[in-house]
Parts: structure tokens; sequence; C-alpha cells
């Protein structure tokens, strides 16, 4: 049984922002294309939109303790690059006054967003339309600033296990298959046929709690509510229409449980992905799931993730004075690079690849081959933004990468301070991050690629630079 805890702090940290009301404000930059066909992310080969199905939003939330100010901004997008996110925040810190580094940025991870510039063969939106999403998520910031009000804030969360499964499983003795570079030595496969007789068990756990820090006026108004699950996306959708997924879906249905848009048309609620780069919606691989229409699933899984998270709210012991403190670090991660003899055999497949009419590759191997020549010139390291807040007694760190929940689940476990939770895909995008046991298995999210390419050690090394930065924090 998950049991999730609620500590009131009594101690030094929250003299600083004493007889000091809490502040807070909300509001949603429109991200939606004025155009289209717009190119969509969250695929291996191109898929192009011919419109809109639900908008695709940045979503923000301002919080001031009296001392210091800090920012969330949630995106729907697949993965949003440290280019354009770094570009948002000094466009946001030039208009609100709130330093770049304590704002924490970070995508939904919606298969169904603009692509603007990762993963394999997708195109990048044009540059119109960056500067355009760039433009609405500073002017998001900035709104949610302008709404500052006197606010109360609290935390609390609530369990949801029904929509998360663990999407990589263990090969039974003597079972194999091959990756796309040859080899059958891989123990892990990502989404296998359901009921396959070579599957053992899954190859980690998931993470059913539903977090959530929110704000609301004295008198009990909303104002905002972040909220974080463990869930990589739920899908359903067309391949040529754009959606902001089940993350806009459970911002809906939460408001209306919480009667908001009656008292508050300003509410804003926000969906954060947790680690969840093995975690899929749902146990499809122990049973076949029902069928559901275009954009049905979706509000299956808000209904029963915006339930759990207003239980949580109604649990919440409500603060008017909290202190709130945040640090931010860089880190340099070395990376996986293809060497000469795999660029070679690479490059000798994909001139004689089958080919679409676009002219882009469709076989795996291929697909891979083609992510090997990529690779040719990326970089020996890359720089990774971490950080770590404090609201009260409540912790929240982010990392730039698809995280395994095994790592999610130790910070929770190592915290110094008694609610924690991680927000991923947060201020850049450096792929997925497996742990060192994971990469031995193999897999998909361990296939060298520019969405999988961070050494072995880096997850060990991300954890620890938390770890130490959450101390710094808790002091």
């Amino acid at each position: 049984m998950w049991r999730c805890v609620f500590v009131l702090l009594l101690g030094v940290a929250n003299v600083q922002a004493a007889g000091t009301q809490m502040r807070a404000g909300a509001a949603i930059g429109d991200i939606t294309p004025k155009k289209f066909p717009v190119p969509m992310s969250g695929s291996m080969t191109p898929r192009w939109a011919t419109q809109a199905h639900d908008p695709l939003s940045a979503r923000c939330m301002v919080l001031d303790d009296g001392a210091t100010r800090i920012a969330f901004c949630v995106i729907d997008s697949c993965a949003v690059t440290r280019e354009i996110m770094d570009a948002a925040k000094a466009q946001a810190s030039r208009l609100t006054g709130i330093p770049a580094e304590r704002i924490c940025m970070s995508a939904t991870h919606t298969h169904t967003g603009v692509s603007v510039g990762i993963g394999f063969q997708t195109p990048s939106a044009d540059d119109e339309y960056i500067q355009y999403m760039i433009k609405q998520i500073a002017g998001g910031i900035k709104q949610a600033a302008d709404r500052l009000e006197p606010a109360q804030v609290g935390w609390a969360c609530a369990a949801e296990p029904r929509h998360v499964g663990n999407r990589r499983w263990l090969l039974k003795p003597g079972a194999t298959y091959a990756n796309p570079f040859g080899s059958e030595n891989d123990r892990a496969r990502m989404n296998p046929r359901a009921g396959g007789e070579d599957l053992d068990k899954p190859a980690g756990p998931t993470d059913p709690q539903v977090w959530i820090l929110a704000a609301r006026a004295p008198g009990g108004k909303p104002i905002a509510v972040l909220a974080n699950y463990s869930l990589h996306y739920v899908g359903g959708m067309p391949a040529n229409g754009l959606s902001a997924d089940y993350f806009a879906a459970f911002a809906n249905v939460l408001g209306r449980l919480l009667k908001s848009y009656e008292t508050n048309p300003g509410f804003v609620a926000m969906m954060s992905n947790g680690t969840s780069g093995d975690v899929n919606n749902g146990d499809f691989f122990r049973k076949v799931q029902p069928r559901y229409a275009p954009y049905e699933k979706i509000y299956v899984v808000a209904n029963d993730v915006a339930a759990a998270a207003h239980k949580a709210y109604e649990q919440i012991e409500w603060q008017d004075h909290t202190a709130i403190k945040m640090v931010e670090r860089s880190l340099d991660l070395a990376t996986r690079k293809p060497d000469a003899a795999e660029v070679a055999r690479a490059t000798e497949r994909l001139a004689a690849a089958k080919r679409l009419a676009d002219g882009s590759v469709y076989l795996q191997p291929d697909v891979y081959a083609n992510e090997t020549v990529n690779m040719v010139d990326f970089p020996s390291t890359v720089n990774a933004k971490v950080q770590a807040i404090r609201i009260g007694d409540l912790a929240i760190t982010a990392i730039p990468c698809e995280v395994f929940v095994e790592i999610g689940l130790d910070l929770k476990a190592r915290s110094p301070l008694k609610s924690e939770f991680t927000i991923e895909l947060a201020n850049g995008y450096n792929g997925y991050l497996p742990t060192a046991e994971h990469h031995k298995l193999g897999g998909y999210e361990t296939w060298r690629a520019r969405s999988a390419y961070l050494a072995q050690d880096s997850a060990a090394r991300i954890t620890a630079a938390l770890l130490d930065m959450l101390e710094e924090v808790a002091k």
C-alpha cells in the first residue's frame, strides 16, 4: 500500500518568511500553430499535422515567499531543446525580473505535439514557429507574474496505480531477439507483444504517486495546481492531428472537480511528467486492452488521475508563509559515439536501404543506421542542467532526460526532505536516462541514437548531484 505523507515544517527555514504572505499567480501561453501543416514529434518517420484537435499550451505558475520568486512552466511538447528553453527563460527573465536559474521549464512528452528539432527523422518546425513558441512561453510567465496575489500553498499526494506499467520486460532464459545493430544479447524488450511466450517479468517497477503543489487565495479560491505523475503519455489519436494528450485533459477535469471555473476563470492546472522513461500506460503486456475511439482513452486516464489529485487536494494543510529555495547546476556528461567501423557499416546499409516516398527509411535497422551516421560529429560531452527546489518541506528535482522510474524512486527514498517528486524533460533534452543496470539489459531505451546517447554512468552522476543539491536546499 502506497502511503503519502504531508509534514508541516516548523524549523528555522520558515523564520525567513515569517510574517510575509505567500503570493501566487498563474497563466497559460497558447503555443498552438497558426499555420499548417507542421511536423509532429514522437515518431521514427516524418509525420505532418494538418489540424489541432485541442490547444497546445505553456502552463505557468509563479510563487513568491517575499524573499525568493520562482516560476514553473509546463509545455505541451514531446521534448524541447535546451536552446529553445534558454531563449524563453532569458526573455521571461527580462520581462519579469525572475532570474533564469529560478525558472523550471519542462515538456509534457505528448507524442502529438509540434516537432522542434528532436528525434530520429522528424524535421523541425520552422524558425517562425519556434520564435512564436518562445514568445508565448515567456509571455505566459510574465502574465503569471503580473497576476501575483496573496496566497496559501500546500502539497500532498495520492496514488493511482491502474494506469502505469513498466514497459520493459525481461526475456525468459534462452529467449533472444535481434536489436537494430544485429546483436542478440539484449535481455530486456520494450513494449513486447501481449502474452508473448518469451516474456518473463517486468524489468522494473512503477511509481503510482500523483503529487500536487497547489496555491489558493486565503478565502479558498483555487489559483493553480502543479501535478506530477510518472506516465510516458497515453496516445490513441489520429496521425495527422495535434493534441496535448492526457496532460491537458487532466487539467480540464481537475478544474471541474475543484469547481475552479466558477470561482476563478484564471485558474491553471498543469501536469508535469515524472520519471517515466520506462513506464507506459497500463499493463497491456499481460492482457489485451479494450479498444477506444480516438481521443477517448486520454479522458479515461485523465478522469482517474484527476480524481486522485482532487483527493490529495482535499488533504492539504494550507500555509500562509513558507520559505522557497532553489539551486541549479550544470553537469558535463560523456556521450556514447559510434566508432569508425560502426559508421562504415551504417553507411553501407543506408546505401541499400528501402525508402518511403519522402526519402526517409522505415526499417528499424535502417533508422538506427541513419542515427549512427548523424552522430559522427556528435560532441564527446554534453552539458546537462539540473535543479533542486524546496517549498517548505516539499522537494522538487528537475532532470533534462526521459528518466527511468528507478531513479525517481531512489531520489524519493534518499531525499532529506519528507516529500519529493521529480520533473523530467526539464530545462532541455538529453535523451533517455537508464540506470547502469538497465544499460546491461539493453533494449530500446539504451540503443545509441540522438535520443539515447548519454554514458552509462550518467544516471549515477545526476543522482549524486541532485542529492547533494537537496541537502543544500534542506538547510
